[in-house]
């Protein structure tokens, strides 16, 4: 169906309140900054604000709606033949070889980080969102492995594959904080994949394979 004009001009105010607040976050730091501050470079009413996002965290995290279940897509992408967890590295490893900014390899994600860093309520939304994957993730691999409700491996290997994106973030994070070229840290970070591979036990790397292969 395609994009209405009302439609269409409140994608395009949101996406220009959350990037001007961005700005100013990155400025001068996510607690230094007020919704009021954001309102007045942005030429709008602090109602208008809060019309489009109930919360400021809301403002700084505006693109991790797409985040939220990317393992589970990754996972009901798979091919045949291919377990949930192998399909995850392989997309990861996709992205880092393509110096993606899906998973940090951009410049400014150091600026990003930083801010997310120096502010208490950035850091538990940060959690409070890999909590989220977390369950999505094992609602998809439940459902991909048709377990019955009491059944806690989907729990367990979501939590295993989770813990591979987890970790992969927070590298990229802490090598774009210290300033290194993005191409860099993906050669790194292609290491880094092996590595978490071969520390996965098998029975992770043959969860919920796909019939057909």
């Amino acid at each position: 169906m395609a994009e209405g004009l009302r439609e269409r001009k409140k994608r395009q105010t949101r996406q220009y309140l959350s990037d001007v607040a961005t700005g100013l976050f990155l400025e001068r730091g996510f607690d230094a900054v007020t919704i009021a501050e954001i309102a007045e470079a942005a030429e709008v009413s602090v109602n208008t604000v809060y019309n489009y996002f109930p919360a400021k965290e809301d403002l700084f995290f505006d693109r991790s709606k797409g985040v939220l279940d990317r393992l589970s897509r990754f996972v009901r992408g798979r091919a045949a033949g291919e377990s949930a967890a192998v399909a995850v590295l392989r997309e990861l490893r996709d992205e880092v070889e393509a110096v993606s900014p899906r998973v940090g390899l951009m410049e400014g994600y150091g600026r990003f980080m930083r801010v997310v860093h120096g502010a208490p309520t950035l850091k538990a939304r940060l959690w409070y969102m890999q909590q989220e994957i977390l369950d999505d993730l094992e609602a998809t691999l439940r459902e991909e492995a048709r377990a019955p409700a009491d059944d806690p491996l989907p729990g367990l290997m979501a939590g295993q594959i989770a813990w591979v994106h987890q970790s992969l973030m927070g590298a990229v994070a802490r090598e774009m904080l210290a300033g290194r070229k993005p191409a860099e840290v993906s050669r790194e970070a292609l290491v880094l994949l092996d590595d978490i591979e071969e520390m996965l036990s098998e029975r992770v790397l043959n969860y919920a394979v796909r019939a057909g292969g």
